[in-house]
């Protein structure tokens, strides 16, 4: 029995499987990172932090496997977090810029200001927004004390953290990052797949920082003085966590689309071998390009908080001790009582694109408690993605039927059914919802020859549970205009 290794490093922590030929999970490890929040609006982490917890979630995934099983491994990771590290000693010389980072607000309002935006959306599909990594990588060249010249002379590298992790993987043997990943950096042709120098000019970043750029499945390196695993094993998948998390929805068909609900929101949509410039404030990015030369696109909206809201509610607010409590607190009313909770904690993303908009909680009254508030909280999580779903499916010319769900809120009946209801359409739940973690299988296992082809690939999803629209219409739309009218004053 061959086994495919899936290292699924988030934002809050790194989750490690170990996955069989029929998709049987053998293997699981979690460790979880400190968040570093310098000043309000900034996000950090420790790289060596972020590499520790790969190596302890691998320790744990790997009890009982036998090395010698393993066919291939596949990364897929947070996207837009930035680092730049020493390349003789891969010493990090800055803690990463996570990708909710908004301290190059200023910086992308100035890009819009002399009149860039249009071309930069143009070549990247990507709007002008301090969420993606190029305006980052700036940022450390001005502020970290010589460092701009270092890069300059290439001893410096750039990599977005599956680019950072297959160094490490390969004991600094190979820097380079997928098409999905180079999508988001601001410096990325996304039709003729390759850095763009009128971008890196107008960003400031030297090429020699860049990472070479490969498709999402087929072997780029092999493992190197990694804990607890063999010398030569083949690293044979990269993608963005959204983009893998699409692939690992088994949305292969035009149209398919799919919500994964981490940190934040997430909703893709495979509109096939083109790209669609979105009209309706959405972002196009390249949703895979496997070894057989098939390149796929996407449409894709973020919410840049989702799970993090119910964080905020068990940390800030201390209303429950752990997350899953969230569903039993909000079933304990019937209803959210007038409340609306916007959760834009780090401004409002597509199709908004508000970095100034802040978090508000309306309607509150005297007999207002903590599980109106929880209720009200997932609601906000649903109606943010109803947003969103109303420009894509204006962008792609094609109602939308069906919304697959995956990541760890997506196990909230609750919030699920609310989704449905909101949106009108069915929800389907796969049976693994970790599903970022299984396309970074996927893209491995196919890169590596222990799947044939994506119908071997499609036959081995699963469904677990479907949600339809119950809630009567114009109650929707009594809820969703108290929503718009609280947008507007986020």
């Amino acid at each position: 029995m061959r086994h495919v290794i899936a290292i699924d490093q988030g934002t809050t922590g790194s989750t490690v499987l170990v996955l069989d030929e029929q998709l049987a999970v053998r293997g699981r490890g979690y460790k979880e990172f400190a968040q570093i929040y310098p000043t309000p609006g900034w996000v950090e982490h420790d790289p060596e932090a972020i590499w520790a917890s790969v190596t302890a979630a691998l320790a744990l995934a790997l009890k009982g496997i036998e090395p010698s099983s393993i066919a291939a491994i596949g990364i897929t990771n947070q996207r837009e977090t930035t680092v730049l590290w020493d390349r003789k000693t891969g010493k990090a010389v800055h803690n990463a810029i996570v990708w909710q980072d908004r301290r190059t607000a200023d910086r992308c309002a100035q890009l819009e200001a002399d009149g860039k935006e249009a071309r930069v959306k143009q070549l990247t599909g990507l709007t002008l927004d301090p969420y993606f990594s190029g305006t980052k990588i700036g940022w450390m060249l001005q502020h970290v004390e010589g460092l701009a010249p270092r890069a300059r002379a290439g001893e410096i590298a750039f990599g977005t953290i599956d680019s950072y992790l297959l160094w490490r993987l390969t004991g600094g043997a190979v820097h380079a990052t997928d098409v999905t990943n180079a999508s988001r950096t601001l410096l990325f042709d996304i039709t003729t797949l390759a850095w763009s120098d009128e971008l890196l000019e107008v960003i400031g970043v030297p090429r020699a920082l860049l990472p070479e750029v490969v498709p999402s499945s087929g072997t780029v390196g092999t493992t190197r003085g990694v804990p607890g695993l063999p010398d030569g094993i083949a690293i044979a998948g990269l993608a963005g966590d959204q983009q893998s998390a699409l692939f690992g929805q088994a949305c292969f068909t035009p149209g398919d689309a799919k919500c994964t609900y981490g940190t934040g929101a997430f909703i893709l949509m495979n509109t096939g071998e083109l790209p669609v410039a979105s009209q309706a404030g959405l972002l196009t990015t390249v949703a895979w390009k496997l070894s057989t030369g098939e390149l796929r696109y996407a449409l894709e909206g973020s919410a840049f908080i989702a799970g993090a809201a119910v964080q905020w509610l068990r940390d800030g607010l201390q209303f429950f001790s752990t997350a899953t409590e969230i569903e039993a607190l909000a079933l304990s009313v019937p209803d959210s009582g007038g409340v609306i909770v916007v959760p834009a904690f780090a401004g409002l993303g597509a199709p908004h694109w508000r970095p100034d908009a802040r978090g508000t909680i309306s309607g509150l009254t005297r007999g207002t408690t903590r599980a109106h508030i929880a209720r009200a909280t997932l609601e906000g999580i649903a109606l943010q993605n109803v947003d969103i779903l109303r420009a894509m499916q204006r962008d792609a010319g094609r109602p939308l039927t069906m919304l697959k769900v995956d990541g760890g809120a997506a196990a909230n009946n609750l919030l699920m059914q609310f989704q449905s209801d909101v949106l009108g359409v069915e929800i389907v739940r796969p049976a693994l919802v970790e599903t970022t973690a299984l396309g970074a299988a996927f893209l491995a296992g196919l890169g590596a020859g222990v799947w044939k082809d994506q119908d071997e690939v499609r036959k081995t999803w699963r469904e677990e549970r479907r949600f339809k629209p119950t809630t009567d219409r114009n109650a929707v739309t009594e809820h969703l205009a108290r929503w718009d009218a609280a947008v507007s004053r986020a």
